[in-house]
C-alpha cells in the first residue's frame, strides 16, 4: 500500500479505544483495548510492517465517505460502471448491548466486551461487487510475533505475549502470512458483517456474528449518537460543524474516568519526513481544560462534570508535591510516561523517530494553571458549584503559583530546547491567581487573598515591562525577544488587556502581517525562535481560531467571519482537523486533534453570539 492522505481517513470509537477509516476501506490504525495501548493496525506509521484490516472493491471507480447523520458510524461506499456496495464501520457502545450470540460470548446487560469491539457492516446496493477481505494484524507496533488458529466462524490472532484477537468470518477464507485473505461477492440486498473484539477471558471464543446483528448493532449504535447529539444546546450559525467536532471530541473521551486525549495517534509528523513526531494519547490538563469549555458552552455538563471528577482526583494526589500538576497524565491517571522511540517502524512517509510514550510530562508549563483555573471557574458558575475538598486542593495550587509563577518554563509550546520566561506563561499564571480571586470571593471560600492579590499585579506589570518590544510596538514570544508568538493572542481573549487598548491592536496587526498565510496563522517562526528541534511546521489551527476570536472581541465582525469560514474550507471532507495545516492545505501532525476541534466549538460560539448581538 501507499501512504493516504490524513484527510482520507475518517475516525470511529467508543470512548476506549478509537480506530481510523480509509477511503479505500482500509483500518490503519487502532490500538485495542485502550487508546493507550500498543497498536494492533499502525500502517499509518508503517506501511509495510505496521498492520491493518482492509475490506475494499479494487474495481470500484468511485469511493466515497460520509458518516451517518449526527452519529460517529462511518460509511464507505464504492461504486462501479454497473454496482455500488458499502461497507458500514463502527464501534458499538457497551451499555447498548445485551445479546449472548455476541462475538466472545457476552451476555450481560453491562456489554462486557463490547467497548473492544469493532463491526464491518458490508451491503450491496446495485448489481454484484466483489471484496477482497485481507486482515494482518501486527501485535504491540509489530514488534511481537503471533499465531493464527482457525476456530468455527473465525480465526483467533494470538500474540507470543498472551493477547488474543479475534475476527469472525461468515464465509471462506484462507490464512497467510500471519493474516487472513477472503474473496466475496455481494449483490443486491445482500450483506456480511465481520466483527474484529480483542478478547480478555480464556474460554471466549468467536461464534459467528448473523448479518442481522450487525444491523442491528447498528441501530442500537445510531440510537447512542443521536441521543447524546440531541443534548446540544447550541443553534447557531455552523452548527453542523459545531456538532461533528462535539462528535469527535465525545470519541476522545475516555468514558470510565471522563479523562480527555489529544489525539487517538502518535507520531504523525508536524513536517513530512521530520522530527516533530509526538504521542498525544494523554491527557493534557490544559487540553481537557479548554475542551471542558466547549462543552459547557453547548449544554454537555455532565462530560464536563466527569471530568472534573478526574481532575479532582489528581488535584489531591498533588498536594505535597515539588510541582502541584503535572502537565499531562495517562487516561487513569498514571504519571510515567517514558518516551521511547520505535526504531523498527519508518513513520509516516518516513517521518522518524516513532515515538511512544511523552517525555513532556516531566516539564513545567505554568500557562496550564490559567486554563484549569478558567475551566473551574465557568463551571462552579455556570455547572455545578465545586466541593470545598477540591478548592483547598485547588487553593494549594494557587499559593504554590503564586510563589513560582517567576520560574521559566517549557511553555504551551512544549519546546526541547529549554526554559525561557515566556509571555503566555506569565500570563495564564496571571490568569489562575485571578480567577482564583474571583472564585473565592463569589463562594467565600477561605483564600491567601493577599498573597495571590501580590503576585496577581505583579505578573501583569511585569508582562507589560519585561514582555514589551517597543521597537516592535508588539508584545514577543519571552522576555527580551523579537519573536513573534499566536499565544499572545489570549492576552485580548481571556480578558487581560482591552481590545481598544493600543498594545493589543498593534500586536494583533504584527501577528496578522508576520505569523499569516493565507488566512492561517503560524504559532511561532521555529527559525526565528530555536526550540531545540530541526526542522518546520505547518499553520497551527488552534492559532487561526485565536485570530477569530481576537477579530470578534474588536468588533472586526466581517474579518472574523470571513477567517472562520475560510478556515473551515481546511477541514478533511468529513469535518475532521489535524494539529496543523500544511503549504498545500495538507493536514499534519496528529489526527484528528481535539486543540483544533475545541477551538472550532469556542470561536464559533463567541462569534455567533457576537453577530446576534450586531456589534
Amino acid at each position: 500500500m501507499a501512504y493516504k492522505r490524513l484527510e482520507e481517513y475518517g475516525l470511529i470509537g467508543n470512548m476506549h479505544s478509537a480506530a481510523l477509516v480509509g477511503l479505500d476501506g482500509a483500518i490503519d490504525w487502532l490500538c485495542l483495548p485502550y487508546f493507550d495501548s500498543p497498536a494492533i493496525f499502525s500502517a499509518i506509521l508503517d506501511d509495510e510492517k505496521g498492520g491493518s484490516f482492509s475490506i475494499t472493491s479494487e474495481d470500484a471507480q468511485d469511493r466515497r465517505q460520509i458518516y451517518f447523520p449526527e452519529t460517529n458510524i462511518l460509511t464507505s461506499r464504492f461504486g462501479g460502471t454497473h454496482s455500488v456496495a458499502q461497507i458500514t464501520d463502527f464501534m458499538p457502545i457497551g451499555e447498548k448491548v445485551d445479546d449472548p450470540d455476541l462475538v466472545g460470548g457476552h451476555s450481560n446487560g453491562s456489554g462486557r466486551g463490547n467497548e473492544r469491539r469493532l463491526i464491518r457492516y458490508v451491503q450491496g446496493v446495485m448489481g454484484e461487487t466483489t471484496f477482497r477481505l485481507d486482515c494482518r494484524p501486527k501485535f504491540n507496533f509489530g514488534a511481537t510475533a503471533h499465531t493464527v488458529e482457525m476456530t468455527d466462524g473465525g480465526v483467533i490472532f494470538r500474540a507470543d505475549t498472551g493477547e488474543r484477537l479475534c475476527l469472525s468470518l461468515p464465509g471462506e477464507y484462507s490464512i497467510r502470512a500471519g493474516g487472513v485473505v477472503a474473496e466475496f461477492t455481494l449483490g443486491p440486498r445482500e450483506e456480511m458483517t465481520f466483527a474484529l473484539e480483542w478478547l480478555i477471558e480464556e474460554s471466549s471464543n468467536p461464534k459467528k456474528l448473523p448479518p442481522v446483528q450487525g444491523e442491528q448493532l447498528f441501530h442500537e449504535t445510531v440510537e447512542f449518537w443521536r441521543e447524546w447529539v440531541a443534548r446540544c444546546e447550541y443553534s447557531g450559525r455552523w452548527r453542523e460543524d459545531v456538532i461533528r467536532s462535539l462528535l469527535t471530541l465525545k470519541l476522545l473521551t475516555y468514558s470510565p474516568t471522563g479523562a480527555i486525549i489529544a489525539a487517538p495517534t502518535t507520531s504523525l509528523p508536524e513536517e513530512i519526513g521530520g522530527e516533530r513526531n509526538w504521542d498525544y494519547r494523554y491527557c493534557w490538563i490544559r487540553d481537557s481544560a479548554l475542551t471542558l469549555q466547549a462543552f459547557m458552552r453547548t449544554g454537555y455538563i455532565e462530560e464536563a462534570r466527569m471530568f472534573m471528577r478526574w481532575l479532582g482526583e489528581r488535584c489531591r494526589e498533588a498536594n505535597g508535591a515539588e510541582h502541584p500538576l503535572q502537565i499531562m497524565y495517562g487516561i487513569r491517571g498514571e504519571r510515567e510516561l517514558n518516551e521511547v522511540e520505535l526504531n523498527h517502524l519508518d513513520g509516516y512517509h518516513g517521518s522518524r523517530p516513532v515515538r511512544v510514550g511523552n517525555a513532556a510530562h516531566g516539564q513545567l508549563q505554568l500557562d496550564m494553571y490559567g486554563e484549569l483555573l478558567e475551566a473551574v471557574y465557568l463551571y462552579n458558575r455556570h455547572a455545578y458549584p465545586i466541593s470545598f475538598d477540591l478548592w483547598r486542593s485547588l487553593s494549594n495550587i494557587l499559593d504554590w503559583v503564586a510563589q513560582h509563577w517567576r520560574t521559566p518554563d517549557e511553555g504551551i509550546w512544549e519546546v526541547r530546547g529549554g526554559p525561557r520566561q515566556f509571555v503566555h506563561s506569565k500570563l495564564m499564571a496571571w490568569n489562575a491567581l485571578a480567577k482564583g480571586l474571583k472564585l473565592a470571593d463569589e463562594r467565600s471560600f477561605p483564600a491567601s487573598r493577599e498573597l495571590w492579590i501580590g503576585a496577581r499585579d505583579d505578573i501583569l506589570l511585569e508582562i507589560m515591562e519585561n514582555g514589551w518590544n517597543h521597537e516592535l510596538q508588539s508584545f514577543v514570544q519571552s522576555y527580551g525577544s523579537d519573536v513573534l508568538d499566536a499565544s499572545l493572542l489570549q492576552l485580548l481573549n481571556i480578558g487581560a488587556l482591552s481590545p481598544r487598548d493600543p498594545r493589543m491592536i498593534t500586536t494583533v496587526s504584527q501577528i496578522e502581517q508576520r505569523l499569516t498565510r493565507d488566512s492561517l496563522v503560524y504559532r511561532y517562526d521555529p527559525a526565528a525562535s530555536p526550540d531545540g528541534l530541526e526542522g518546520k511546521e505547518g499553520t497551527f489551527a488552534m492559532c487561526t481560531f485565536w485570530l477569530v476570536e481576537a477579530f470578534t472581541r474588536m468588533g472586526r465582525l466581517d474579518d472574523a467571519r470571513f477567517l472562520f469560514e475560510r478556515m473551515l474550507g481546511y477541514a478533511s471532507p468529513l469535518g475532521l482537523y489535524a494539529e496543523e495545516t500544511g503549504p498545500t492545505g495538507d493536514l499534519l501532525g496528529n489526527f484528528p486533534q481535539a486543540f483544533t476541534h475545541l477551538s472550532l466549538i469556542n470561536s464559533a460560539f463567541i462569534l455567533n453570539r457576537a453577530l446576534d448581538r450586531g456589534r
